[in-house]
C-alpha cells in the first residue's frame, strides 16, 4: 500500500503563497487518483482538491478556486498543491489522500491512504 509524507506548510500572512508537497512511496502511484484535504481546528476534515491520474484533470472546493492549483508529477511520486491569496479561514492540518477506485470514493474521504498532514497557518 501506497505510504504518504507531506512537506511545505508553515506560516504565511494574509495574501501570502505556500506551495505543499506529498511523496508518495510504493509502486504503482500513477494508479492513485490524488486528493488534498484540510482540517481546522474545531472542525471536520473537508475536501480540499482531487486531480486524476495523468493530472490532466482537477476539482477543487468552490472556497478554493481561482486561488489553489493542485498538480503532479509520477515521475516523481509526488503531488503538490500550490496556494495563492492566503486567507486565515485557510489555517488548518492539510493531508494527502490516495485512492485507487477513483475520485469519487476520495472525496467521501474514504481514500486507500493518507498523509500524517502538514500545519498551514495564514495570520490576519
Amino acid at each position: 500500500q501506497i505510504q504518504l509524507v507531506e512537506s511545505g506548510g508553515g506560516l504565511v500572512q494574509t495574501g501570502g503563497s505556500l506551495s505543499l508537497s506529498c511523496a508518495g512511496a510504493g509502486e504503482y502511484f500513477d494508479s492513485y487518483v490524488m486528493g488534498w484535504f484540510r482540517q481546522a481546528p474545531g472542525k471536520e476534515r473537508e475536501f480540499v482538491a482531487t486531480i486524476s491520474r495523468g493530472g490532466g484533470v482537477a476539482d477543487y472546493v468552490d472556497s478554493v478556486k481561482d486561488r489553489f492549483t493542485i498538480s503532479r508529477d509520477n515521475a516523481k511520486n509526488t503531488v503538490y498543491l500550490q496556494m495563492n491569496s492566503l486567507k486565515p479561514e485557510d489555517t488548518a492540518v492539510y493531508y494527502c489522500a490516495a485512492s485507487l477506485a477513483g475520485k469519487t470514493k476520495l472525496r467521501l474521504g474514504s481514500p486507500d491512504a493518507w498523509g500524517r498532514g502538514t500545519q498551514v497557518t495564514v495570520s490576519s
